[in-house]
């Protein structure tokens, strides 16, 4: 039996850099930074005031009734916004799939968690009687691939799962197995995520995560640089169209890259911290590698996990050159979230949009912020300024806390 393939017909995004995928890529390729001072919350108790925010963001009263708005959590938002561009622009129609056939997996780290705070403080402050009815469906974590599933009329596998900062990219993974074992022949994929509250700054800040920059935010996010002290928060979902190649062919689809294959581990090392050695993430690329019969040589780029923090870029970088030996210093490495902030349990689905523009323009954004490497941070992290080359093969690398480890290896078709 023909094994079957998966490729990649439509894409949405939004971020701090832009409402469109169009617009973000524009402002990436030329290097520009979405860090800013947070507007959503105060912050004059916290002792970080900087995200990579998305601003004046309303929803389209064409994807979700205004008199709804209030009823969902932001997250959910940004994740229908993301979905509705993917779908458009893919564009797929039930007219020529059964909708069994069509399914979702999203993925995201915290679901509706300010949401979630906010309606605590309404609790303690105004008594149980003023919880909102729609507070629970507003901040559970599917209820995004619910409401999907509902507007579009789709029948096939609805879930989220969320696996910290490596949620989306696992949901990729999720999807891609579903139209290989012929389970499904498309899927909306991808991940969602907006946690900017006091809380969540506040807990990421206290265990000393998050870069504390405030009076030079677009500096803040530095990836590789011996400066770097920490992550910059961002918010924003990134959602893909995944088809049966034979089938998005036979209708014509615009077919932008082809998954090939995916990879995960876990460290079993330590609920917040790398292993020391980047066993896990050397097994998840090398996992990658095998299974898609692709030599580490023919790999072109690699969207590093690469968040600014002091040990997780370093170790980054030591299983990247373990696992491509000679060739890590030939392929070119870059994190965009030196440019996006950190947008956890949606980084690994709009950083597979990221390589698959890559492969799709021939572009590579840059790692921005690098000025003075760290010694052992000595790759190629195209810095500064784009790189303009012909892509063959990209890989996505994203990892979460409890040591779980996900990659995704994408092909030019």
């Amino acid at each position: 039996m023909t094994s079957k393939r998966v490729v990649i017909t439509g894409m949405g995004a939004i971020c701090g850099n832009g409402y469109t995928l169009d617009e973000i890529w524009k402002n990436l390729t030329v290097g520009k930074s979405a860090i800013s001072t947070i507007e959503q919350i105060e912050t004059s108790d916290l002792a970080v005031s900087i995200a990579g925010e998305i601003k004046n963001f309303k929803l389209s009263e064409d994807i979700l009734p205004l008199k709804e708005h209030d009823r969902y959590d932001r997250f959910i938002h940004l994740a229908l916004h993301a979905a509705n561009e993917a779908w458009k622009s893919s564009g797929i129609s039930l007219e020529y799939y059964d909708p069994k056939n069509v399914g979702l997996i999203l993925g995201t780290g915290m679901g509706g968690f300010p949401r979630i705070e906010d309606t605590h403080k309404t609790f303690l402050e105004k008594g149980p009687r003023r919880v909102s009815p729609f507070f629970i469906p507003s901040v559970i974590p599917n209820m995004a691939t619910g409401l999907l599933s509902i507007q579009l009329g789709i029948r096939g596998i609805n879930y989220t799962l969320s696996s910290a900062c490596a949620s989306s990219a696992h949901a990729i993974q999720a999807a891609y197995q579903e139209i290989i074992l012929g389970r499904q022949e498309a899927m909306i994929t991808g991940g969602t995520e907006s946690v900017i509250s006091n809380l969540t700054i506040a807990g990421f800040s206290n265990m000393k995560a998050l870069s504390k920059r405030n009076d030079s935010p677009t500096e803040a996010s530095r990836p590789f640089d011996k400066d770097r002290d920490g992550f910059v928060m961002g918010e924003g979902a990134g959602i893909l169209i995944l088809e049966d190649y034979e089938k998005a062919k036979k209708r014509g689809a615009p077919i932008i890259a082809e998954i090939i294959s995916c990879g995960a581990s876990s460290d079993a090392n330590h609920i917040t911290a790398p292993h020391p050695e980047g066993q896990g993430a050397i097994d998840a690329m090398t996992q990658c590698l095998q299974l898609a019969q692709v030599s580490p040589d023919q790999i072109d780029y690699i969207n590093a996990h690469g968040t600014s923090t002091p040990i997780g870029d370093v170790i980054e970088t030591k299983a990247i050159k373990e696992v491509f030996g000679k060739h890590a210093y030939d392929l070119v490495v870059s994190s965009t979230k030196s440019m996006t902030g950190h947008l956890l349990g949606a980084a690994g689905g709009i950083e597979t949009i990221f390589c698959a523009k890559a492969i799709e323009t021939g572009m590579i954004p840059p790692t921005i912020n690098l000025h003075n490497p760290s010694e052992e941070c000595d790759l190629n992290y195209s810095a500064n300024q784009k790189t303009e080359k012909n892509i063959q093969f990209a890989l996505n690398n994203s990892f979460g806390f409890g040591g779980t480890n996900s990659c995704t290896l994408l092909k030019k078709i």
